[in-house]
C-alpha cells in the first residue's frame, strides 16, 4: 500500500529527524477495531504529525478545497492528500455534508480508525473552539470509542498562512477512550450529539491545556475577516 511507503520510509522518517515528535498515552490506541480520533486543530501540519505517530493507518476528513483545486499544482496537491489517507470532507452542510460523514461511517464500519477535527476548521488564535455535532453523529451511528487528542505547538510549526514550516519540536497527548455506549440507538437525537460532542472538547481541553471559547471557530474566523477588509479599507 502507497499509504504505507509513504509513511515508512519517506514522510515518518522526515516528520522524526526535523520535529522529534513527542507523545504520551499511544497505549490508547486500540490494536483493532474502528475508533475515532477527535482532535484539536491548530495547523494544516496536523494531519500529518498524527498518522506517523501512530503504528496502524489513519484516515483523515479533510476539508474538500484541498482534493479540488485547478492547474498543475491543484492535481499535485489532490494526490498527496489522497496518498495520506485523507477523505474529502464537504463542509458546506446539508446532503453534501451528511455523504462525506457517511464515508466516514463506513471507514469506522469497516474497523479502521478515522481522525477528525470537531472544531471544523483550524483555531485562528490557538484557543479550543466550540466542536461541532458530526464527530457525536459518526461516534454514536458506527458505536465506536471516541479517543481525544491533543496536538501541540503545531501551531508554531505551520502557523495559518506559512507555506514553508518552522523546524521546530511538537508534541501529541492522547487520552483515555471515551465511551458512549450508553446513548445507543440515539444518534439522530440533536440534544444527545451536543452532549456527546461537549464531553469530547472537555476532554480536549483537559489534554491540551487551551482556553475554551463557546463559539464555532468558521464565525470567529468570519468575524475576523470582516474586521481586517474593514481596517484595509480605512486606509
Amino acid at each position: 500500500m502507497f499509504y504505507l511507503f509513504m509513511k515508512r520510509f519517506i514522510v515518518g522518517p522526515l516528520v522524526t529527524v526535523f520535529f522529534r515528535p513527542w507523545v504520551k498515552g499511544i497505549e490508547h490506541i486500540p490494536e483493532a477495531g474502528g475508533a475515532i480520533l477527535a482532535s484539536n486543530h491548530l495547523s494544516v501540519s496536523d494531519s500529518i504529525f498524527l498518522p506517523v505517530a501512530v503504528d496502524r493507518p489513519v484516515i483523515f476528513l479533510a476539508k474538500s478545497d484541498y482534493f479540488n483545486g485547478k492547474g498543475l499544482k491543484g492535481r499535485i496537491t489532490a494526490w498527496f492528500f489522497r496518498m495520506i489517507n485523507q477523505l474529502p470532507m464537504d463542509r458546506s452542510g446539508g446532503a453534501a455534508s451528511a455523504n462525506s460523514l457517511g464515508t466516514g461511517a463506513q471507514a469506522l464500519v469497516d474497523g479502521q480508525l478515522l481522525g477528525i477535527y470537531p472544531e471544523g476548521t483550524r483555531s485562528p488564535d490557538g484557543r479550543l473552539y466550540r466542536g461541532k455535532l458530526g464527530v457525536a453523529k459518526l461516534a454514536l451511528e458506527a458505536g465506536v470509542p471516541v479517543i481525544p487528542v491533543a496536538m501541540i505547538g503545531t501551531d508554531k510549526v505551520q502557523p495559518i498562512g506559512k507555506r514553508v514550516p518552522n523546524i521546530r519540536r511538537v508534541g501529541m497527548i492522547i487520552g483515555e477512550p471515551l465511551d458512549f455506549s450508553r446513548y445507543a440507538g440515539m444518534s439522530e437525537d440533536r440534544f444527545v450529539q451536543r452532549s456527546v460532542t461537549d464531553e469530547i472538547m472537555y476532554a480536549i481541553m483537559r489534554l491540551s491545556g487551551q482556553e475554551y471559547v463557546d463559539s464555532y471557530a468558521a464565525t470567529v474566523k468570519a468575524r475576523l475577516d470582516a474586521e481586517r477588509r474593514e481596517q484595509q479599507g480605512k486606509k
